[in-house]
C-alpha cells in the first residue's frame, strides 16, 4: 500500500476501535489505553513532528530565497500572496460570522460562570513589534512561526545579495535540508501507527455523547468548512482557470493527513510532496509558496474566531454593536495569522478575540471541551489554504508571463 493508503486506513481503524473501547470497555481500562498508550504514541509522534517543522520551513524558505536572484520576483510572490491571502481569509471570516448569525448555536445554552485568565488584547502596533524578532535563535526555539519566515527570509535574501560570497553558506543550507528531509522521512514511516493512536484516544474518550450538547456549534463550523474549503476555494480555482478535480485528487493525501493529525504544520512535507509529484507544480512556486501559507495562512482560525465569537455572545445575551464587530474581524485576522499550527491552536488565540470584543471569557471552557472536535476539519482547511493558493499564484504567473511576451 502506499503511504497515503496506510494512513487512511489507520484513520478508519482507528474511529472503529475507539468506538469499541468507548461502549465495550470499562472506564478502567479505557482510561489505562488512552493514558498510557495512546497518549504515548499519539503525543509522541506530534513531537517528533513539531520537531522537524521550525528546520524545515526555516531551510526551505531560505533557500528558495537564496535562489531567487531576481528580486522584483520575491517582492511579486509575497505581494501576491498576501493579498489572496487577505482576501480568503476575510472570506472565511464571513461565513463563519453569517453562520453563527443564521444557525444561531449560542441561543439556549447556560453560560459556565468559570473566570478564565487570558492576556490583554495587544494593539497593532505591538502585534507588528512581537512578530519582528530580537534573537533569531530565539526564534527557532519557541517556534514562533512569524519569526522564522522573517529570519528564513531575510537570511535568503542576503545570500542572494552576496552571490559567489555566500556560496558556502548555501551549501550548508542545501546538505541541512537533505539531512532535514531524510528526518521527515523516517518521522513518516510512523504515521500510520501516529494516525491510528490519536483517533481512537479521541473517539475512546469523547465518544458520540458530546455531540448532544453542542451539537449545532459542532455541526456549524464542519458546515463552514466545507462551504469555505469545498465551495469557495473550488470556485476560485474554476474563476483562475485551473480544475478543482484535479486539485483535490492530487491534495487528497495532505489533507487526510491533516485531518488525521490536527496539525497543518506537520502536514507541511506532505503537501509539499504532492504538489511536486502529484499535481505537478514548478518548484520555484512550491517551495516558496507552500511553507510561506502553511506558517501563515489559516482560515480555519479565521472560521473558528469568527464563528465562535458570535456563539459566545449569543450564549451571554449580548447584542454585537458595530465597533464590537470591527474588533472581532481585526483581532480575528491578527489571530489566524498568528496561530500555531499545532492541535487545539486556535483555542489558544481565541481569549485574544473575546477580550478584544469585550465578551465573557467564561466561553473558552465551554469551547475547548469540543475543539478537538472540529480541529480535524479546520486543520484540513487550514492546508487548503495554502495550497489552493499556490495553484492561483502558478497559474497567475504563468498568465502575467503570456501577457507580457511578444
Amino acid at each position: 500500500m502506499t503511504q497515503s493508503t496506510k494512513i487512511l486506513a489507520s484513520l478508519s481503524f482507528g474511529v472503529v476501535a475507539g468506538l469499541l473501547l468507548n461502549l465495550l470497555a470499562p472506564d478502567s481500562t479505557n482510561k489505562f489505553l488512552n493514558e498510557n498508550i495512546f497518549s504515548l504514541i499519539g503525543q509522541g509522534f506530534i513531537r517528533l513532528l513539531q520537531l522537524i517543522v521550525v528546520p524545515l520551513i526555516f531551510v526551505t524558505l531560505a533557500i528558495a530565497m537564496s535562489k531567487m536572484r531576481d528580486l522584483k520576483k520575491i517582492g511579486r510572490y509575497s505581494s501576491k500572496l498576501l493579498g489572496l491571502y487577505l482576501f480568503t481569509s476575510s472570506v472565511s471570516l464571513i461565513v463563519g460570522i453569517a453562520l453563527a448569525k443564521l444557525l444561531k448555536p449560542g441561543v439556549g445554552v447556560e453560560m459556565v460562570h468559570q473566570q478564565v485568565g487570558a492576556q490583554e488584547p495587544i494593539t497593532l502596533a505591538e502585534w507588528l513589534m512581537r512578530i519582528i524578532p530580537r534573537n533569531p535563535f530565539e526564534a527557532l526555539s519557541s517556534g514562533n512561526m512569524l519569526q522564522v519566515i522573517i529570519c528564513a527570509l531575510l537570511v535568503g535574501l542576503s545570500i542572494a545579495i552576496a552571490g559567489e560570497k555566500a556560496k558556502a553558506f548555501l551549501s550548508f543550507l542545501e546538505s541541512a535540508l537533505e539531512v532535514v528531509v531524510k528526518m521527515t522521512q523516517l518521522v513518516l514511516k510512523l504515521a500510520p501507527l501516529g494516525v491510528f493512536a490519536l483517533m481512537a484516544s479521541l473517539i475512546a474518550t469523547q465518544g458520540l455523547e458530546i455531540l448532544k450538547n453542542l451539537s449545532l456549534y459542532i455541526i456549524g463550523l464542519i458546515l463552514g468548512v466545507i462551504i469555505m474549503g469545498g465551495g469557495i476555494y473550488s470556485l476560485l480555482l474554476l474563476l483562475v482557470g485551473l480544475n478543482p478535480f484535479r486539485f483535490w485528487k492530487a491534495f487528497h493525501p495532505a489533507f487526510a493527513f491533516a485531518f488525521a493529525t490536527a496539525s497543518s504544520s506537520a502536514t507541511l512535507p506532505v503537501a509539499m510532496e504532492n504538489a511536486e509529484k502529484r499535481y505537478g507544480m514548478g518548484k520555484d512556486i512550491l517551495t516558496f509558496a507552500i511553507p510561506f501559507g502553511m506558517s501563515l495562512k489559516k482560515d480555519g482560525a479565521a472560521l473558528l474566531q469568527g464563528f465562535s465569537a458570535l456563539f459566545v455572545a449569543q450564549m451571554a445575551g449580548i447584542t454585537l454593536t458595530t465597533p464590537q464587530y470591527i474588533a472581532i474581524v481585526v483581532s480575528t485576522l491578527f489571530a489566524s495569522f498568528s496561530t500555531a499550527g499545532i492541535p487545539a491552536g486556535g483555542v489558544i488565540m481565541m481569549s485574544m478575540v473575546l477580550s478584544a470584543a469585550g465578551l465573557p471569557l467564561e466561553g473558552v471552557v465551554i469551547l475547548a471541551g469540543v475543539d478537538r472536535l472540529t480541529d480535524t476539519f479546520r486543520t484540513s482547511l487550514n492546508v487548503v489554504g495554502p495550497t489552493a493558493n499556490a495553484a492561483i499564484l502558478e497559474r497567475w504567473e504563468k498568465a502575467t508571463s503570456t501577457e507580457s511576451s511578444p
